[in-house]
């Protein structure tokens, strides 16, 4: 059978990953082997119930085998399953293991096939938000445990921090935790639970092409869909191509091979630019693109953006229709009338798919685009400042302590955003709340360490498929915040952020906000 496009592209994480967890597999084999005999000459069916090893690396190393071993078939599976825990990556940039958002590079690959894994129960267990362990880790345990982490002076002059147990919602650490300071792409996390709030996690967005009566003027009408493509392959994300195609089909059937072309861009309001002005992470924030304005290939990361997404992609659906035969003029701006009549729609994936994407991925331009869909689902002006305000009044209607939090974007790209570790873990337990099913894909979109999106190339040794997190990373700041099973299986929401940090040594940072998360996955601390 032919090997599937995911697969061919998990197959470099899941020879690293085979190759480190061996060792430790072989040495649990063998120190499990007599224990076997003895239970296999009983005759007792509780063979396969062998004593789990104490050492948290043991614990760690199979459950990183166990998620290698499922890596390459997770694509052919649903979005998550009823625990909440997600099964396949169904965005094709994800599928593709790119590493992209605002401040990270490429993974490498590694030819070669996979070695075989042993098979080990569910990594990331615990989504649900319920954990089977009696009690929670211990305050003063924890604390002498991260305490000395966070001294590491490549995390600034103040570092914050905070965990909680997702299950009950107490705050087990903290170091300033109510403090707030620049949050980087883990404002993200906010985005996703806000527009998840505002409109449900089956929402769609609707990109149309309608034609106004007795003027042969078609209108392509931007519906704010961040993931319209124009390439032949849409891998599952509207695409301009379907609309030409029924647009084109619509007018023959009205005997129409000639129209007037304009675009509709009026469902957001205000500056279409960034604060941060021109930049490649990101596109002008418009309701009407087509693969984010970007004039190569890549569907994630850093990449040069056409000066007018909006005019590049009606003009390239004016291409597109007359390939089938219909005749246009150059495009122009305008807006669709009360009196104009529908001629073709598509629609993007729903709203959980597209959280998971921009979750994983970091990407900027489904940020802002979610950012603005939420003000109008709220009835706020579609600009930067009616984003904001909108996401703030969604997070305190959850019952979220947004104290002194500011929201001047969706992405994070703004300096002038403020959060703290205290909201960043209280959103994730929000998400995990069993009363709250629809905010889910704000922790299944979460990257996984040394697997996924901006996480793929992080953590190689330690707590690989172990810890899920979101990425922030700007000049001098540097945030980290998600979830992990610790050693005893309690599920933990964590949030760690540095500020003042030298922007000259980058990986230093990222490397002891890891070393903070793997302390915290390893520790029992009972």
């Amino acid at each position: 059978m032919p090997e599937l496009r995911p697969w061919r592209a998990a197959k470099p994480h899941v020879v690293r990953l085979a190759d480190a967890v061996r060792p430790r597999l072989a040495r649990a084999a063998a120190a499990t082997k007599p224990r076997l005999a003895r239970l296999a000459r009983a005759g007792k069916p509780q063979v396969a119930k062998v004593a789990r090893p104490k050492t948290w690396q043991y614990t760690a190393g199979a459950a990183t085998a166990g998620l290698a071993l499922t890596a390459g078939v997770v694509t052919a599976a649903g979005p998550w399953d009823s625990s909440g825990q997600r099964t396949a990556e169904r965005d094709r940039a994800v599928a593709l293991g790119r590493a992209g958002g605002t401040d990270h590079g490429s993974a490498p690959g590694a030819p070669g096939r996979p070695r075989p894994a042993p098979s080990a129960g569910p990594v990331l267990t615990g989504l649900g938000g319920v954990s089977t362990v009696k009690s929670a880790p211990d305050g003063k345990a924890l604390a002498d445990a991260l305490t000395p982490l966070l001294k590491d002076p490549a995390l600034g002059p103040r570092p914050a921090a905070a965990v909680i147990d997702v299950t009950t919602g107490r705050r087990l650490f903290g170091k300033a935790p109510g403090t707030v300071l620049t949050p980087a792409s883990t404002t993200k996390v906010a985005t996703a639970v806000a527009a998840l709030s505002a409109m449900g996690a089956d929402h769609r967005l609707t990109t149309r092409a309608a034609l106004e009566p007795d003027t042969k003027e078609v209108v392509l009408v931007g519906g704010g869909d961040p993931t319209l493509t124009a390439r032949k392959s849409a891998d599952g994300a509207a695409s301009l191509r379907t609309l030409a195609a029924g647009t084109a089909a619509a007018l023959a059937d009205r005997g129409v091979r000639e129209v007037t072309l304009s675009y509709d861009k009026t469902r957001y309001a205000g500056d279409e630019m960034h604060p941060i002005g021109v930049d490649g992470n990101l596109a002008l924030v418009t309701p009407l693109m087509a693969d984010e304005g970007r004039t190569n290939d890549s569907v994630s990361g850093p990449a040069q953006r056409v000066a007018d997404p909006a005019a590049d992609a009606a003009r390239r659906f004016g291409d597109l229709l007359k390939s089938h035969g219909i005749k246009t003029t150059a495009p122009g701006p305008s807006k669709a009338t009360n009196r104009a009549k529908t001629l073709a729609t598509v629609s993007s994936p729903p709203l959980s798919a597209i959280v998971e994407r921009m979750l994983t991925n970091s990407d900027n331009d489904i940020a802002e685009a979610l950012a603005r869909q939420t003000a109008i689902a709220t009835g706020n002006r579609a600009d930067f400042a009616g984003a904001g305000k909108a996401i703030s009044s969604q997070l305190r209607k959850l019952g979220l302590p947004v104290k002194g939090a500011a929201f001047k974007d969706g992405s994070g790209l703004n300096r002038a955003d403020r959060l703290t570790p205290d909201l960043l873990t209280a959103l994730l337990a929000k998400a995990a709340d069993p009363s709250h099913p629809e905010l889910r894909p704000a922790l299944t979109g979460l990257p996984v360490a040394g697997f996924t999106g901006t996480l793929t190339t992080r953590y190689t040794d330690g707590a690989s498929g172990v810890v899920r997190a979101k990425t922030g990373t700007l000049s001098g700041v540097h945030t980290l915040a998600g979830t992990l099973v610790d050693e005893d299986g309690r599920l933990l929401a964590f949030a760690f952020m540095a500020t003042d940090t030298d922007p000259g040594r980058p990986a230093a940072t990222q490397q002891a906000l890891d070393r903070i998360a793997s302390a915290l996955a390893a520790c029992g601390c009972r």
